[in-house]
């Protein structure tokens, strides 16, 4: 392999506007209910009462996720027909659907809930393979009103912001070893 291709995520300025999910299921016209990108929602604290006054510790963060073009794919590995693979040149997890018999191994495999069955087969992010084949970003990276999504080779991801690929609320990052860095909200690793 030549490159592989991964994401960044800066969760500490996620506003959770959905922007990106929304781009990512327009572009690629899903059906409802499918969602290619996701935005999840950590939220918790409460208020504390101390010394006669009350005293609030509420917090709330996102963290957006497609699919991480993991090193080690399980959705790939499990996938009996190898309709999902993972591309030589870069690394990028695709569905081959000429070849996908909609078994939902694939969905069961992968702990990060990325493919999903669509009819009778299964899709997922494409990493905009289409728009990167024109010099384009990724949809998700490209509406981003925040500027906190970024793709690329993940060696120079990792070189630029770090090798965190596992915040609260994510599987074990050994499991598959995702092609995702994330500069975590600090609620995430505490």
């Amino acid at each position: 392999m030549t490159k592989q291709y991964g994401f960044y995520v800066d969760q500490q300025h996620c506003i959770g506007c959905f922007t990106c999910q929304i781009a990512c299921k327009d572009k690629n016209d899903l059906a409802d209910g499918v969602r290619w990108r996701r935005v999840h929602e950590f939220h918790g604290g409460d208020t504390i009462l101390e010394n006669d006054v009350y005293r609030s510790n509420v917090f709330a963060y996102w963290l957006s996720m497609a699919c991480n073009h993991c090193e080690n794919p399980k959705c790939a590995i499990n996938c009996p027909t190898g309709a999902m693979y993972k591309r030589e040149e870069d690394g990028i997890v695709l569905v081959d659907q000429d070849k996908c018999i909609g078994c939902g191994y694939c969905v069961w495999s992968c702990p990060y809930e990325v493919p999903q069955l669509s009819g009778n087969t299964v899709t997922k992010c494409n990493f905009c393979v289409d728009l990167q084949s024109q010099g384009k970003n990724p949809a998700c990276v490209d509406a981003c009103i925040m500027r906190v999504l970024e793709y690329g080779p993940i060696d120079e991801l990792r070189q630029k912001y770090g090798d965190v690929a596992q915040v609260k609320g994510l599987p074990d990052a050994s499991i598959t070893k995702p092609s995702l860095v994330i500069t975590p909200h600090r609620k995430a690793i505490e």
